[in-house]
């Protein structure tokens, strides 16, 4: 409250306590106990209570309004202890401003937990789709397991039918072979009878026919009949023995088939022991599948029962200023985290404009240095137009300056500087709630990260040659200087300038600068446009997008770096495991560049890093997480590639 403001409410408690004064005479009797001054006092805080609209969110604010009107009254009424109850009032307000900004640090939690309710809800809905799928899949395979169990025991039944009619085949065609090869040997019997009886017949009729001694002819006739009648018994004796056997080929071919009969009942007894075992492991899958979807949708039903409902963001539309058009214009394209940031933003600088006073933070170690001050300070209320350009012009001066001083001292010696020792301490708390507050630009949030230690001025200042290199990259391919390449010089100069980055990254950058799918190598791109700045200092989407992928790149970097160590984050680790790690890594690290690492890591001066390979090494540790905390404030990137070059 300003001065101005308290003295109309001092009179005003002034003629009201003498109105008082003049009626307390007339309506309370000689004998009251209770002082008058007293009871005009409650008498006021009474009316000025009952004035107040209790329906709105700020009563308890509004309540503390005429408690702290009539201390200020009985302040300036009592003199002596007018120092005394200032200093007790003062350090209340102090306390209470402490509270508030506490209470607002504490409303994106609310934020948070939106966004984190959201994301659990599409998880689950995501899930719940997938196990749906999944079902009506394990479904339609069941089915078809079936079905081929179903033919397997058709086929199976087939073949056995098959094989029983084969096997009635054989037998008839064995009787049939057997009946004429019984009728064969009758006939060669009887041709040999009556072969013989005519070699009879023809030696009776003449025997000088022959020339010889016909005792010595009937006596070869007679070994001949008794060489033929041992013959015959044996050929009988061979009847007898082997009358049902089987022939050697029929046999073979019988065992042949039956053998392929019998492997193809075994495949088929296999597969179907396989499709039992697969169908229990379904079954088994399916119950196990019921219970977690009872589990989600218990889990589901109990979110949807204690989570909120999704915002409707259309409501901003009339609260924002500058209504729809402005209000579509701020939440194009953003998530609603990002929305949420956007109306924290409005919200933010519209109390930011109403106050005209800071209140000094004090001189304590852990406030800023640029911050150290007791008092109030003047709200100077520039516009963000004002306080990026302020900004731009501090970047400028540090780096043509040498960075010998902190950046904190730096940036409070522009200020001075720039608006003279009485007025540095104003512009420094007003620049630094105006950074505080629009986090979703990129010059102020680059500067708050970079003033509050979060970021080491070097990322930036190494983003902003890695720019102006591309650009410089650029022109040299216009020959013609007309502000113009084509696609295939824009893809060149990415891939000669970022050799590291994998193809799908080239094409995300040329994605932002203008390139799509369907546009042809030869198309025009005005370069210069990609590098360009709004009023404000917002950058194209081009750069947008390298910042980005450089982000991205360093936390795949340190990832890439904690799997190497094999370490939990709460683990400690040595000096010279990050050192093996690091190179190992990335191989084409310099030296010097790996010892800004782990000076980095280890927070060590440089004339204390022990070189590599002394005793002292081991006994420098850090916690695995603060290590790589340290290292993600810093610019840390890949000098080369992880796997060798083959030698050509």
């Amino acid at each position: 409250m300003t001065p101005s403001s308290q003295k109309p409410r001092t009179s005003r408690i002034a003629s009201f306590l003498r109105n008082g004064r003049h009626c307390s005479w007339q309506q309370h009797p000689l004998g009251t106990t209770k002082p008058r001054y007293l009871e005009q006092l409650e008498n006021y805080l009474r009316k000025e209570l009952l004035l107040l609209d209790l329906s709105t969110d700020s009563t308890q604010e509004l309540r503390l309004q005429p408690y702290r009107e009539i201390f200020e009254f009985f302040i300036e009424d009592f003199k002596t202890y007018k120092p005394l109850l200032s200093s007790i009032k003062n350090a209340y307000e102090v306390m209470l401003a402490h509270q508030r900004e506490k209470i607002r640090a504490l409303e994106p939690l609310k934020a948070k937990l939106v966004t984190v309710n959201e994301d659990c809800n599409e998880r689950i809905l995501a899930m719940r789709a997938e196990e749906r799928y999944e079902i009506t899949m394990l479904k339609k395979e069941k089915m078809n397991l079936l079905k081929l169990i179903d033919k397997k025991n058709e086929e199976k039944i087939s073949l056995q039918s098959e094989v029983s009619k084969l096997r009635k085949n054989l037998a008839e065609e064995y009787l049939r072979y057997l009946t004429e090869r019984d009728a064969r040997k009758i006939l060669i019997a009887d041709l040999n009878e009556l072969r013989y009886q005519r070699e009879d017949m023809s030696l009776a009729q003449s025997p000088g026919i022959w020339g010889e001694d016909p005792v010595k002819l009937t006596l070869a006739l007679k070994m001949t009949r008794q060489d033929l009648t041992r013959t015959q018994m044996e050929l009988n004796t061979m009847k007898a023995n082997f009358g049902d056997v089987v022939p050697r080929r029929d046999f073979e071919m019988q065992e042949k088939t039956n053998k392929d009969l019998q492997e193809q009942l075994d495949s088929l007894r296999d597969d179907y022991e396989e499709v039992c075992k697969e169908h229990e492991i379904l079954l088994q899958l399916h119950m196990t599948t019921l219970k977690e979807r009872d589990q989600f949708h218990s889990e589901l039903q109990e979110i949807q029962r204690t989570s909120t409902p999704r915002p409707d963001w259309s409501k901003c539309e009339d609260v924002v200023a500058g209504g729809p058009d402005r209000w579509q214009m701020l939440a194009e394209g953003k998530n609603s985290d990002q929305l949420v940031d956007v109306l924290l933003e409005e919200i933010g600088e519209g109390l930011l404009r109403e106050k005209d006073f800071f209140p000094g933070l004090g001189y304590g170690e852990a406030i800023p240095s640029f911050l150290r001050f007791d008092g109030i300070v003047e709200n100077k209320k520039p516009t963000k137009k004002d306080v990026v350009n302020l900004l731009k012009d501090a970047w400028k001066q540090r780096l043509v300056e040498e960075q010998k001083e902190k950046f904190p001292d730096f940036f409070f010696n522009f200020l001075e500087h720039r608006f003279g020792p009485g007025e540095a301490m104003a512009w420094a708390y007003t620049i630094f709630e105006n950074i505080k507050l629009f986090r979703s630009n990129e010059v102020m949030s680059q500067f708050y990260a970079v003033l509050m230690g979060k970021r080491s001025e070097n990322v930036y200042i190494k983003q902003k040659e890695t720019v102006a290199q591309l650009l410089k990259e650029m022109t040299n391919a216009d020959s013609q200087n007309e502000g113009l390449i084509t696609m295939e010089h824009l893809s060149t100069v990415l891939k000669s300038t970022f050799p590291f980055k994998k193809e799908e990254k080239i094409q995300e950058l040329m994605e932002a600068g203008g390139w799509h799918p369907n546009s042809s190598n030869a198309d025009l791109l005005n370069y210069r446009s990609l590098f360009t700045e709004d009023e404000e200092g917002q950058s194209t989407p081009f750069v947008q997008k390298l910042w980005e992928q450089y982000v991205d790149e360093k936390d795949e970097y340190l990832q890439e770096l904690k799997q190497e160590l094999g370490m939990e984050l709460h683990n400690e680790v040595t000096l010279p495991q990050i050192r093996e790690a690091l190179i190992s890594i990335d191989p084409s690290l310099e030296k010097q560049t790996l010892n800004s690492y782990l000076i980095q890591a280890f927070q060590l001066p440089m004339k204390e890093l022990p070189e590599e390979g002394e005793e002292k090494e081991e006994s420098i540790v850090v916690q695995l997480k603060i290590a790589l905390q340290r290292l993600q404030m810093i610019d840390i990137r890949r000098m080369g590639s992880r796997e060798p070059e083959p030698a050509s």
